[in-house]
């Protein structure tokens, strides 16, 4: 599934050519997507200026002039692609401009779009009671310890919760946890000041050293130019059960599962 790095980097693709541009056509070519196109959608595209590309979390942001934000998923395999030769059989969603033609494509079909007020974003169903941006100034060491503080459920778990940091994924969660030599099953009330800001230290720097690599290509993804993203060939710890920890420690990677996804840690030098 495409997380933050992924978003982040098809926002970023996504804004080169689509920003500042009036959208000339905008239109469901297959609306089998997991839920359905709202209605009039089209319509109130058509016209519409472009004036800046964003993201929150997992979610892609394109705004317009009109006040009102198109909003997309990428669910579990989409991806944009960027002026195609012709449309694809899961090629879902079509914009238009003057320039350039966006198809949103999506095999498995778990990705969606929206359009909401731009003033009204903020308490739109998916993003009220959502945490800090982890790559913004609000995520700190402070507020993990306020927002953990008697939370006897595991830190792995807890920074999946979307109420507590927002846009967090199971690659980069393992990653981060790693680099901050925190075992994934401690309790998160239990972790300490000086701990939670080399997590939050390492939560950034794997977020920016994907971006930069243009994410992980694991199975669909793939940037709006068509290229993969190479950040996978960097895990120190996702998918290398029983390799030894690149620490050189003696330890060797092992997968377990917690709230039914996997976990992968080094158990010599993360306690």
């Amino acid at each position: 599934m495409p997380e933050l790095p992924e978003v982040e980097t098809t926002v970023r693709g996504l804004a080169l050519h689509l920003e500042n541009r009036i959208i000339e056509a905008a239109r469901a070519t297959r609306p089998d997507m997991r839920r359905p196109f709202p209605a009039g959608l089209g319509q109130a595209l058509v016209g519409a200026r472009v004036t800046g590309l964003g993201r929150r979390a997992k979610f892609g942001l394109i705004h317009t002039d009109r006040d009102q934000t198109l909003i997309f998923h990428l669910g579990m395999s989409g991806r944009w692609r960027i002026d195609p030769d012709r449309l694809e059989k899961h090629d879902h969603f079509l914009i238009e401009t003057e320039a350039n033609r966006f198809a949103l494509n999506d095999p498995r079909r778990f990705g969606w779009v929206d359009l909401v007020d731009t003033p009204m974003l903020d308490q739109w169903p998916s993003f009220a009671g959502m945490g800090p941006e982890p790559l913004g100034p609000d995520l700190t060491a402070a507020y993990l310890k306020r927002a953990l503080a008697g939370r006897k459920q595991a830190i792995k778990l807890m920074l999946l919760d979307q109420r507590i940091v927002a846009g967090l994924g199971n690659i980069y969660v393992c990653e981060a946890l790693w680099r901050a030599r925190i075992g994934p099953r401690r309790a998160a009330a239990r972790i300490s000041l000086a701990a939670l800001e080399r997590l939050v230290t390492e939560i950034r720097a794997v977020l920016e050293q994907s971006i930069r690599d243009g994410g992980s290509s694991l199975r669909d993804f793939a940037r709006p130019d068509g290229e993969l993203g190479y950040f996978s060939t960097r895990f120190d710890v996702y998918g290398r059960t029983g390799e030894p920890c690149r620490r050189d420690d003696g330890g060797h990677i092992v997968r377990i599962v917690q709230g039914g996804r996997s976990t992968w840690y080094c158990p010599r030098c993360q306690r």
